[in-house]
Protein backbone atom coordinates (compact mmCIF):
# COMPACT_ATOMS: atom_id res chain seq x y z
CA UNK A 1 0.00 0.00 0.00
CA UNK A 2 1.34 3.34 -0.60
CA UNK A 3 -0.38 6.24 1.02
CA UNK A 4 -4.06 5.72 0.64
CA UNK A 5 -3.25 3.34 -3.00
CA UNK A 6 -4.08 -0.08 -2.33
CA UNK A 7 -2.01 -2.98 -4.08
CA UNK A 8 -2.45 -4.84 -7.39
CA UNK A 9 -1.60 -7.97 -5.35
CA UNK A 10 -4.70 -6.81 -2.41
CA UNK A 11 -7.48 -5.66 -5.01
CA UNK A 12 -6.98 -8.93 -6.45
CA UNK A 13 -7.00 -11.25 -3.90
CA UNK A 14 -10.61 -9.61 -2.87
CA UNK A 15 -11.97 -10.21 -6.66
CA UNK A 16 -10.61 -13.86 -6.65
CA UNK A 17 -11.95 -14.11 -3.11
CA UNK A 18 -15.34 -13.70 -4.72
CA UNK A 19 -15.48 -15.45 -7.64
CA UNK A 20 -17.35 -19.13 -7.17
CA UNK A 21 -16.30 -21.06 -9.99
CA UNK A 22 -18.92 -22.04 -13.06
CA UNK A 23 -20.86 -25.96 -12.83
CA UNK A 24 -19.46 -28.64 -15.48
CA UNK A 25 -21.47 -29.76 -18.65
CA UNK A 26 -20.65 -32.43 -20.43
CA UNK A 27 -20.00 -31.75 -24.39
CA UNK A 28 -18.55 -33.17 -27.40
CA UNK A 29 -14.62 -33.55 -27.23
CA UNK A 30 -15.01 -31.76 -31.03
CA UNK A 31 -16.90 -29.22 -29.02
CA UNK A 32 -14.49 -28.57 -26.10
CA UNK A 33 -12.10 -26.63 -27.74
CA UNK A 34 -11.24 -23.06 -25.59
CA UNK A 35 -12.89 -24.82 -22.77
CA UNK A 36 -11.57 -26.04 -19.43
CA UNK A 37 -11.55 -29.25 -17.89
CA UNK A 38 -14.14 -29.55 -15.09
CA UNK A 39 -13.00 -33.06 -13.85
CA UNK A 40 -9.72 -34.86 -15.23
CA UNK A 41 -9.63 -36.46 -18.36
CA UNK A 42 -8.86 -39.93 -18.00
CA UNK A 43 -8.41 -43.01 -20.86
CA UNK A 44 -11.31 -45.07 -22.07
CA UNK A 45 -8.61 -47.50 -23.79
CA UNK A 46 -5.23 -48.79 -23.92
CA UNK A 47 -2.28 -45.89 -25.70
CA UNK A 48 -1.58 -48.12 -27.58
CA UNK A 49 -4.32 -50.65 -27.86
CA UNK A 50 -2.42 -53.46 -28.83
CA UNK A 51 1.21 -54.51 -29.50
CA UNK A 52 1.67 -52.46 -33.02
CA UNK A 53 5.15 -52.27 -35.39
CA UNK A 54 7.03 -48.95 -35.08
CA UNK A 55 8.38 -49.49 -38.46
CA UNK A 56 7.70 -50.74 -41.74
CA UNK A 57 9.72 -54.22 -42.31
CA UNK A 58 9.02 -57.75 -40.93
CA UNK A 59 8.07 -59.17 -38.07
CA UNK A 60 10.70 -62.21 -36.58
CA UNK A 61 11.17 -63.94 -33.88
CA UNK A 62 14.34 -63.12 -32.29
CA UNK A 63 16.58 -66.59 -32.14
CA UNK A 64 16.10 -66.94 -36.04
CA UNK A 65 17.94 -63.48 -36.93
CA UNK A 66 20.16 -63.14 -34.11
CA UNK A 67 23.34 -64.50 -36.34
CA UNK A 68 22.08 -61.90 -38.77
CA UNK A 69 25.38 -59.85 -40.26
CA UNK A 70 25.44 -57.83 -43.60
CA UNK A 71 28.05 -60.29 -44.95
CA UNK A 72 26.25 -63.72 -43.39
CA UNK A 73 22.83 -62.78 -44.09
CA UNK A 74 20.10 -64.90 -42.61
CA UNK A 75 16.91 -65.71 -44.45
CA UNK A 76 13.47 -66.12 -43.62
CA UNK A 77 10.19 -67.41 -45.77
CA UNK A 78 7.49 -64.44 -46.28
CA UNK A 79 4.24 -66.11 -45.02
CA UNK A 80 1.81 -62.95 -43.98
CA UNK A 81 0.99 -59.77 -45.67
CA UNK A 82 0.06 -57.06 -42.41
CA UNK A 83 -1.23 -53.50 -43.55
CA UNK A 84 -2.35 -51.71 -40.80
CA UNK A 85 -5.90 -52.46 -39.77
CA UNK A 86 -5.61 -56.10 -40.11
CA UNK A 87 -7.19 -58.12 -37.80
CA UNK A 88 -4.79 -61.35 -38.47
CA UNK A 89 -2.27 -63.13 -36.37
CA UNK A 90 -0.42 -65.36 -38.40
CA UNK A 91 1.69 -68.21 -36.76
CA UNK A 92 5.08 -68.28 -36.95
CA UNK A 93 7.27 -70.94 -37.27
CA UNK A 94 11.12 -71.73 -37.40
CA UNK A 95 13.20 -69.53 -40.14
CA UNK A 96 9.54 -67.61 -40.81
CA UNK A 97 8.95 -63.93 -40.97
CA UNK A 98 5.84 -61.72 -41.86
CA UNK A 99 5.43 -58.18 -44.16
CA UNK A 100 4.74 -55.69 -41.45
CA UNK A 101 3.78 -52.50 -41.98
CA UNK A 102 3.71 -49.18 -39.55
CA UNK A 103 0.75 -49.74 -37.43
CA UNK A 104 -0.04 -53.09 -37.91
CA UNK A 105 -0.71 -55.63 -35.04
CA UNK A 106 2.41 -57.32 -33.97
CA UNK A 107 1.76 -61.29 -35.03
CA UNK A 108 1.84 -62.78 -31.14
CA UNK A 109 4.85 -65.15 -31.86
CA UNK A 110 6.98 -62.16 -32.73
CA UNK A 111 9.14 -60.52 -30.77
CA UNK A 112 11.33 -58.37 -32.69
CA UNK A 113 10.78 -55.99 -36.29
CA UNK A 114 13.56 -55.68 -38.76
CA UNK A 115 12.80 -52.65 -40.36
CA UNK A 116 13.38 -53.46 -44.50
CA UNK A 117 16.59 -51.07 -45.01
CA UNK A 118 18.54 -53.78 -43.28
CA UNK A 119 16.96 -56.96 -45.45
CA UNK A 120 18.36 -57.27 -49.32
CA UNK A 121 15.10 -57.94 -50.55
CA UNK A 122 13.06 -54.67 -48.73
CA UNK A 123 9.41 -54.45 -49.25
CA UNK A 124 8.13 -56.09 -52.37
CA UNK A 125 5.33 -57.07 -52.75
CA UNK A 126 6.44 -60.33 -55.03
CA UNK A 127 9.08 -61.04 -52.12
CA UNK A 128 8.91 -64.95 -50.88
CA UNK A 129 11.96 -64.78 -48.82
CA UNK A 130 13.46 -62.02 -47.04
CA UNK A 131 17.13 -61.55 -46.21
CA UNK A 132 17.90 -60.31 -42.90
CA UNK A 133 21.59 -58.55 -42.43
CA UNK A 134 21.54 -56.98 -39.26
CA UNK A 135 20.04 -58.64 -36.20
CA UNK A 136 17.85 -56.55 -34.11
CA UNK A 137 20.00 -55.38 -30.70
CA UNK A 138 16.97 -57.01 -28.48
CA UNK A 139 13.65 -58.29 -28.21
CA UNK A 140 10.48 -55.75 -28.36
CA UNK A 141 13.04 -53.58 -30.47
CA UNK A 142 10.31 -51.27 -33.08
CA UNK A 143 7.81 -52.50 -30.91
CA UNK A 144 4.84 -50.27 -29.55
CA UNK A 145 3.38 -52.05 -26.25
CA UNK A 146 0.01 -51.94 -25.40
CA UNK A 147 -0.68 -49.22 -22.54
CA UNK A 148 2.79 -48.15 -22.77
CA UNK A 149 1.51 -44.27 -23.29
CA UNK A 150 -1.41 -44.93 -21.06
CA UNK A 151 -3.66 -47.65 -19.38
CA UNK A 152 -7.69 -47.70 -19.27
CA UNK A 153 -8.28 -45.50 -16.40
CA UNK A 154 -5.22 -43.22 -15.99
CA UNK A 155 -5.46 -39.93 -16.01
CA UNK A 156 -4.22 -37.41 -19.18
CA UNK A 157 -5.01 -34.41 -18.40
CA UNK A 158 -6.43 -32.84 -14.83
CA UNK A 159 -9.11 -30.62 -13.80
CA UNK A 160 -8.58 -27.45 -14.40
CA UNK A 161 -6.64 -27.56 -18.14
CA UNK A 162 -7.14 -25.65 -21.35
CA UNK A 163 -8.53 -27.68 -24.21
CA UNK A 164 -6.69 -27.21 -27.28
CA UNK A 165 -5.91 -28.97 -30.73
CA UNK A 166 -3.70 -31.09 -28.91
CA UNK A 167 -5.56 -31.91 -25.75
CA UNK A 168 -8.84 -33.07 -27.85
CA UNK A 169 -6.58 -35.48 -30.08
CA UNK A 170 -5.18 -36.94 -26.72
CA UNK A 171 -8.91 -37.44 -25.55
CA UNK A 172 -10.10 -38.78 -28.96
CA UNK A 173 -7.09 -41.15 -29.20
CA UNK A 174 -8.07 -42.35 -25.63
CA UNK A 175 -11.03 -43.26 -26.93
CA UNK A 176 -12.84 -40.47 -25.35
CA UNK A 177 -16.15 -39.46 -26.71
CA UNK A 178 -17.24 -36.66 -24.27
CA UNK A 179 -15.72 -34.33 -21.69
CA UNK A 180 -16.55 -32.17 -18.46
CA UNK A 181 -15.78 -28.64 -19.19
CA UNK A 182 -17.46 -25.56 -17.23
CA UNK A 183 -19.55 -23.59 -18.27
CA UNK A 184 -18.50 -20.41 -20.77
CA UNK A 185 -18.39 -17.24 -18.31
CA UNK A 186 -21.42 -14.65 -19.95
CA UNK A 187 -20.13 -11.23 -19.83
CA UNK A 188 -21.83 -8.30 -20.31
CA UNK A 189 -19.71 -5.07 -21.36
CA UNK A 190 -21.05 -1.67 -21.17
CA UNK A 191 -19.40 1.15 -21.79
CA UNK A 192 -20.35 4.85 -20.46
CA UNK A 193 -19.91 7.95 -21.62
CA UNK A 194 -21.59 10.98 -23.40
CA UNK A 195 -18.95 11.96 -25.76
CA UNK A 196 -18.97 8.47 -27.20
CA UNK A 197 -20.09 7.66 -31.17
CA UNK A 198 -20.55 4.62 -32.46
CA UNK A 199 -17.55 3.94 -34.71
CA UNK A 200 -17.67 5.24 -38.41
CA UNK A 201 -20.49 7.67 -36.83
CA UNK A 202 -20.66 11.44 -37.91
CA UNK A 203 -18.12 13.62 -34.74
CA UNK A 204 -19.27 16.45 -33.41
CA UNK A 205 -16.97 19.20 -31.32
CA UNK A 206 -16.16 16.66 -27.97
CA UNK A 207 -17.22 13.54 -29.76
CA UNK A 208 -15.00 10.65 -29.76
CA UNK A 209 -15.47 7.03 -31.37
CA UNK A 210 -16.67 4.14 -28.97
CA UNK A 211 -13.77 1.33 -28.95
CA UNK A 212 -13.36 0.19 -25.51
CA UNK A 213 -16.60 -2.27 -25.85
CA UNK A 214 -15.02 -3.75 -29.47
CA UNK A 215 -11.94 -4.08 -27.06
CA UNK A 216 -13.18 -5.70 -24.55
CA UNK A 217 -15.53 -7.82 -25.93
CA UNK A 218 -12.07 -9.67 -27.76
CA UNK A 219 -10.09 -9.91 -24.84
CA UNK A 220 -13.28 -11.49 -23.07
CA UNK A 221 -14.06 -14.03 -25.65
CA UNK A 222 -10.31 -14.61 -26.13
CA UNK A 223 -10.50 -15.60 -21.97
CA UNK A 224 -13.15 -18.06 -23.36
CA UNK A 225 -16.05 -15.81 -21.72
CA UNK A 226 -18.92 -15.68 -24.08
CA UNK A 227 -20.38 -12.10 -24.65
CA UNK A 228 -23.96 -11.53 -24.09
CA UNK A 229 -24.55 -8.31 -23.76
CA UNK A 230 -22.60 -4.65 -25.27
CA UNK A 231 -23.87 -2.09 -24.74
CA UNK A 232 -22.75 1.71 -24.90
CA UNK A 233 -24.65 4.15 -22.51
CA UNK A 234 -24.40 8.07 -21.85
CA UNK A 235 -23.33 9.32 -18.50
CA UNK A 236 -26.92 9.02 -17.39
CA UNK A 237 -27.74 6.81 -14.33
CA UNK A 238 -31.42 5.97 -15.37
CA UNK A 239 -29.57 4.47 -18.82
CA UNK A 240 -26.95 2.91 -16.92
CA UNK A 241 -30.05 1.10 -14.83
CA UNK A 242 -31.54 -0.22 -17.85
CA UNK A 243 -28.18 -1.65 -18.92
CA UNK A 244 -27.66 -3.36 -15.67
CA UNK A 245 -31.10 -4.59 -15.29
CA UNK A 246 -30.60 -6.07 -19.27
CA UNK A 247 -27.60 -7.72 -18.20
CA UNK A 248 -29.47 -9.29 -15.64
CA UNK A 249 -32.16 -10.79 -17.91
CA UNK A 250 -29.27 -12.29 -19.70
CA UNK A 251 -28.14 -13.48 -16.40
CA UNK A 252 -24.58 -12.05 -17.18
CA UNK A 253 -21.66 -13.44 -14.49
CA UNK A 254 -19.78 -10.73 -15.05
CA UNK A 255 -20.60 -7.27 -16.07
CA UNK A 256 -17.71 -5.05 -16.97
CA UNK A 257 -18.40 -1.40 -17.16
CA UNK A 258 -15.73 1.00 -18.62
CA UNK A 259 -15.48 4.77 -17.72
CA UNK A 260 -17.51 6.31 -14.57
CA UNK A 261 -15.34 5.86 -12.22
CA UNK A 262 -12.55 8.19 -11.03
CA UNK A 263 -12.77 11.16 -9.60
CA UNK A 264 -15.00 13.74 -11.98
CA UNK A 265 -18.25 15.22 -11.96
CA UNK A 266 -19.63 12.75 -14.26
CA UNK A 267 -18.56 9.78 -13.04
CA UNK A 268 -22.02 7.57 -13.63
CA UNK A 269 -21.17 4.08 -12.94
CA UNK A 270 -19.06 5.46 -9.37
CA UNK A 271 -22.26 7.90 -8.77
CA UNK A 272 -24.78 5.53 -9.36
CA UNK A 273 -23.38 2.02 -7.64
CA UNK A 274 -21.60 3.65 -5.01
CA UNK A 275 -23.71 5.02 -2.75
CA UNK A 276 -25.79 2.00 -2.81
CA UNK A 277 -23.05 -0.76 -2.00
CA UNK A 278 -23.44 -2.12 -4.84
CA UNK A 279 -19.84 -1.51 -5.88
CA UNK A 280 -16.96 0.22 -4.27
CA UNK A 281 -14.28 2.45 -5.68
CA UNK A 282 -10.56 2.34 -5.32
CA UNK A 283 -7.39 3.69 -5.98
CA UNK A 284 -4.82 1.15 -7.19
CA UNK A 285 -0.77 1.78 -7.04
CA UNK A 286 -0.29 1.06 -11.07
CA UNK A 287 -0.59 3.13 -13.82
CA UNK A 288 -2.15 3.16 -16.48
CA UNK A 289 -5.37 1.88 -14.39
CA UNK A 290 -5.23 3.58 -11.00
CA UNK A 291 -9.23 3.93 -10.10
CA UNK A 292 -10.83 0.85 -10.32
CA UNK A 293 -14.42 -0.43 -8.73
CA UNK A 294 -15.43 -3.63 -8.15
CA UNK A 295 -18.65 -5.49 -6.50
CA UNK A 296 -20.53 -8.13 -6.43
CA UNK A 297 -24.43 -9.33 -6.24
CA UNK A 298 -24.85 -12.20 -3.85
CA UNK A 299 -25.32 -15.26 -5.79
CA UNK A 300 -25.22 -12.91 -8.62
CA UNK A 301 -22.86 -11.21 -11.15
CA UNK A 302 -19.23 -9.46 -10.18
CA UNK A 303 -19.18 -5.79 -11.36
CA UNK A 304 -16.03 -4.26 -12.44
CA UNK A 305 -15.04 -0.97 -12.65
CA UNK A 306 -12.75 0.15 -15.42
CA UNK A 307 -11.33 3.38 -16.23
CA UNK A 308 -12.43 4.61 -19.35
CA UNK A 309 -9.46 5.60 -21.12
CA UNK A 310 -8.85 2.33 -23.96
CA UNK A 311 -5.11 1.52 -22.61
CA UNK A 312 -6.10 2.32 -18.85
CA UNK A 313 -9.31 -0.54 -19.72
CA UNK A 314 -7.15 -2.87 -21.68
CA UNK A 315 -4.53 -3.15 -18.85
CA UNK A 316 -7.39 -3.23 -15.84
CA UNK A 317 -8.84 -5.93 -17.75
CA UNK A 318 -5.80 -7.86 -18.03
CA UNK A 319 -4.70 -7.68 -14.51
CA UNK A 320 -8.27 -8.20 -12.94
CA UNK A 321 -11.03 -8.81 -15.17
CA UNK A 322 -8.88 -11.89 -17.15
CA UNK A 323 -7.61 -13.87 -13.95
CA UNK A 324 -11.50 -13.91 -12.50
CA UNK A 325 -12.72 -15.36 -15.53
CA UNK A 326 -10.39 -17.81 -15.75
CA UNK A 327 -11.22 -18.59 -11.78
CA UNK A 328 -14.60 -19.07 -12.37
CA UNK A 329 -13.50 -21.85 -15.35
CA UNK A 330 -11.90 -23.42 -13.33
CA UNK A 331 -8.47 -22.35 -15.16
CA UNK A 332 -5.49 -23.94 -12.95
CA UNK A 333 -3.31 -21.59 -14.51
CA UNK A 334 -4.54 -17.90 -14.10
CA UNK A 335 -1.86 -15.94 -14.83
CA UNK A 336 0.27 -14.79 -18.00
CA UNK A 337 3.46 -16.13 -18.64
CA UNK A 338 6.10 -13.68 -17.91
CA UNK A 339 10.22 -13.70 -19.75
CA UNK A 340 12.83 -10.81 -18.39
CA UNK A 341 14.11 -9.09 -21.87
CA UNK A 342 16.10 -6.33 -22.16
CA UNK A 343 14.76 -2.87 -23.12
CA UNK A 344 16.02 -1.44 -26.37
CA UNK A 345 14.48 2.23 -25.49
CA UNK A 346 14.53 4.02 -22.10
CA UNK A 347 11.40 5.25 -20.96
CA UNK A 348 10.16 6.80 -17.71
CA UNK A 349 8.28 5.38 -14.75
CA UNK A 350 5.80 6.64 -12.53
CA UNK A 351 6.89 7.37 -8.99
CA UNK A 352 5.25 5.00 -6.16
CA UNK A 353 2.93 3.03 -8.78
CA UNK A 354 3.82 -0.07 -10.82
CA UNK A 355 3.60 0.37 -14.26
CA UNK A 356 2.54 -1.62 -16.84
CA UNK A 357 3.22 -0.40 -20.51
CA UNK A 358 2.41 -1.82 -23.78
CA UNK A 359 5.41 -3.11 -25.55
CA UNK A 360 6.49 -4.65 -28.65
CA UNK A 361 9.07 -7.75 -28.97
CA UNK A 362 12.13 -7.24 -31.33
CA UNK A 363 12.94 -10.77 -32.70
CA UNK A 364 15.44 -10.46 -34.81
CA UNK A 365 17.91 -12.05 -32.63
CA UNK A 366 15.90 -15.58 -31.33
CA UNK A 367 18.63 -15.95 -29.27
CA UNK A 368 17.92 -12.04 -27.65
CA UNK A 369 15.18 -10.66 -27.34
CA UNK A 370 14.45 -6.95 -26.60
CA UNK A 371 11.60 -4.81 -25.74
CA UNK A 372 10.48 -1.22 -26.98
CA UNK A 373 7.42 0.76 -25.78
CA UNK A 374 4.74 0.11 -28.73
CA UNK A 375 3.91 4.05 -28.77
CA UNK A 376 6.31 6.63 -29.24
CA UNK A 377 3.74 8.18 -26.10
CA UNK A 378 5.09 5.78 -23.71
CA UNK A 379 2.29 4.70 -21.47
CA UNK A 380 0.01 7.23 -21.80
CA UNK A 381 -3.67 5.70 -20.91
CA UNK A 382 -5.20 7.57 -24.24
CA UNK A 383 -2.94 6.23 -26.81
CA UNK A 384 -5.94 3.64 -28.29
CA UNK A 385 -3.48 2.99 -31.35
CA UNK A 386 -0.36 1.75 -30.16
CA UNK A 387 -2.32 -0.82 -28.73
CA UNK A 388 -2.78 -2.18 -31.76
CA UNK A 389 0.80 -2.36 -31.94
CA UNK A 390 1.36 -4.17 -28.36
CA UNK A 391 2.37 -7.59 -28.01
CA UNK A 392 3.42 -7.80 -24.46
CA UNK A 393 2.95 -5.06 -21.24
CA UNK A 394 6.13 -4.02 -19.67
CA UNK A 395 5.98 -4.42 -15.32
CA UNK A 396 8.18 -2.19 -13.88
CA UNK A 397 7.83 -1.98 -10.16
CA UNK A 398 6.98 0.95 -8.06
CA UNK A 399 10.19 1.51 -6.80
CA UNK A 400 12.16 1.78 -9.93
CA UNK A 401 12.38 5.59 -11.20
CA UNK A 402 13.18 4.78 -14.65
CA UNK A 403 13.70 2.24 -17.19
CA UNK A 404 17.29 2.66 -19.37
CA UNK A 405 18.60 0.68 -22.46
CA UNK A 406 19.71 -2.92 -21.39
CA UNK A 407 18.06 -2.75 -18.37
CA UNK A 408 15.66 -6.06 -17.59
CA UNK A 409 12.46 -5.79 -17.68
CA UNK A 410 9.71 -8.12 -16.63
CA UNK A 411 7.63 -8.95 -19.64
CA UNK A 412 3.93 -10.34 -19.27
CA UNK A 413 2.59 -11.96 -22.89
CA UNK A 414 -0.29 -11.16 -24.51
CA UNK A 415 -0.28 -13.03 -27.86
Amino acid sequence: MTGDLRSVERHLAEILAAVQPLAGESVAVGGARGRTLAAPLRAAVDIPVFDNSAMDGFAVRLEDVATARPDAPVRLRVVADLPAGTDLDPPLRTGEAARIMTGAPIPSAADAIVPFEETEGGLADSLDVVAVTRAPRRAGVHIRRRAEDAAIGDELLPKGTLVGALQAAAAAAAGVTHVSVAQTPRVAIVSTGSELVAAGGALLRGQIPESNSELLMGLALEAGAGVVLRRSVPDDPHALREAIAHADDVGADVVVFSGGVSAGAYEVVKGTLGPAGEMTFFRVAMQPGKPQGFGHVPGGALLFGLPGNPVSAAVSFEVFVRPALLALQGRADIQRPVLRLPAAAAWRTPPGRRQYLPVALDRTDPSAWTVRPATSGGSGSHLAGGLGRAEAYAVVAAEVEAVEVGDLVDVMLIS
